[in-house]
C-alpha cells in the first residue's frame, strides 16, 4: 500500500511540473491597449435626431466634436452619418444610418483602438472570444467585431494615421449586464484580454442601483488600459431603464449636470439616489441615448 501511495505522489508532483512548464510556455496576452481616451461608446439615433444628440450631449458635458461625414463603415454595403464626440467624461462614436443597419451592427457597445489590430483579434480569441465580424477595412483604418461570453457585443479597431486625444477628466465606466451563468467566464477572459484588474467584487451591493432597493446583488468594477466596466450580475428581472444604458459618466456635481442635460433637451429618468458611496442618476438624451451619471460623494 505504501508504494502505492509514493507512485500515486510521485505521479501528481510529474503532472504539476508538467502543468508549471506548460503554462511558461503558454505566451502571455500581448498588450493591445492605447488608453482609455481611444475607447468610444457607439451610439445609434436616427438621422433626424442626429444633430439634436450631439448637441446635448456636448451641452451637458463639454467637449468638442469632429466634422459630420456620411460614410460606410461596415463591410457590406451601407451608409451612416458619423461623428466623433470628445468630452472630459468619456467619447462617442455617433452613428445615424441611412440604410438599414446590417448584422450584427448596432449590437456593439464600445469600439476599443488598439495598437495592432490582428494581434488584438488572435488575443481575442485565444483569450475566449469569437470575433463575429473578420477584419475589414473602413475609412480611417480596420475593424473587427468580437463577442464575448455573455453575449458582450465589442468593437476593435485601429487608424492608418494614430489619432492623439487629450487624456480624459474621469474614465466611463462601461456598464454590463451579464447572467450568474456567465459572470466568472466573461470577467476571467475579459481581464486576461485587457490586461485589467478588479477593484471591487461586491456580492451584496445595493439593488438601488438597478432599480431593486429592497434587494442586493453582485458588483465587479474592473480598471484596464482601456478603461473602466462595472459588470451587474442580475437574474434579468431588471425595471426599465436598468439594462438600457451602456455608460457610466462621473461627474464632480449629479444635480449641476442634471440641470444642464434638461436644459439640452435630456430627460431624467431615475432621480438622483445614494449608494455605494456615490449619488446617481439616469438620463435620456434626445434621440434616445440613455447613460447612467455619477458622482463619488466625499468620505
Amino acid at each position: 500500500m505504501r508504494t502505492i501511495m509514493v507512485l500515486a505522489l510521485a505521479a501528481a508532483l510529474a503532472g504539476a511540473v508538467a502543468f508549471a512548464a506548460m503554462a511558461q510556455l503558454s505566451p502571455p496576452t500581448p498588450e493591445v491597449a492605447v488608453g482609455p481616451q481611444y475607447s468610444s461608446t457607439h451610439v445609434y439615433v436616427a438621422p433626424s435626431d442626429f444633430d439634436r444628440f450631439v448637441a446635448s450631449f456636448v451641452a451637458t458635458f463639454g467637449g468638442t466634436t469632429s466634422k459630420t461625414g456620411v460614410f460606410t463603415v461596415t463591410p457590406t454595403p451601407s451608409l451612416t452619418m458619423s461623428q466623433l464626440v470628445l468630452t472630459p467624461v468619456g467619447n462617442l462614436s455617433v452613428l445615424g444610418f441611412e440604410t438599414p443597419v446590417p448584422y450584427p451592427f448596432g449590437a456593439e457597445r464600445t469600439g476599443y483602438l488598439v495598437a495592432d489590430l490582428d494581434a488584438a483579434v488572435q488575443a481575442a480569441r485565444d483569450d475566449g472570444a469569437d470575433v463575429i465580424v473578420s477584419p475589414f477595412p473602413d475609412p480611417l483604418g480596420r475593424d473587427a467585431i468580437i463577442q464575448w461570453p455573455g453575449g458582450v457585443n465589442m468593437q476593435l479597431y485601429w487608424h492608418t494615421t494614430p489619432p492623439s486625444y487629450a487624456p480624459l477628466a474621469t474614465v466611463p465606466e462601461n456598464r454590463i449586464y451579464v447572467s450568474e451563468d456567465r459572470a466568472d467566464v466573461f470577467i476571467r477572459d475579459f481581464l486576461a484580454f485587457s490586461q485589467g484588474v478588479v477593484t471591487s467584487d461586491d456580492s451584496a451591493a445595493p439593488g438601488a442601483e438597478i432599480g431593486r432597493p429592497s434587494e442586493v446583488y453582485r458588483r465587479v468594477r474592473i480598471a484596464s488600459p482601456v478603461g473602466k466596466l462595472a459588470v451587474l450580475v442580475t437574474d434579468g428581472d431588471l425595471p426599465w431603464p436598468y439594462g438600457r444604458e451602456l455608460a457610466g459618466y462621473e461627474v464632480s456635481s449629479v444635480p449641476e449636470t442634471l440641470d444642464k442635460a434638461v436644459a439640452a433637451g435630456a430627460e431624467v429618468l431615475v432621480a438622483p439616489y445614494a449608494a455605494d458611496r456615490r449619488v446617481a442618476a439616469m438620463v435620456r438624451f434626445p434621440g434616445g441615448y440613455i447613460a447612467e451619471i455619477h458622482a463619488i460623494a466625499p468620505p
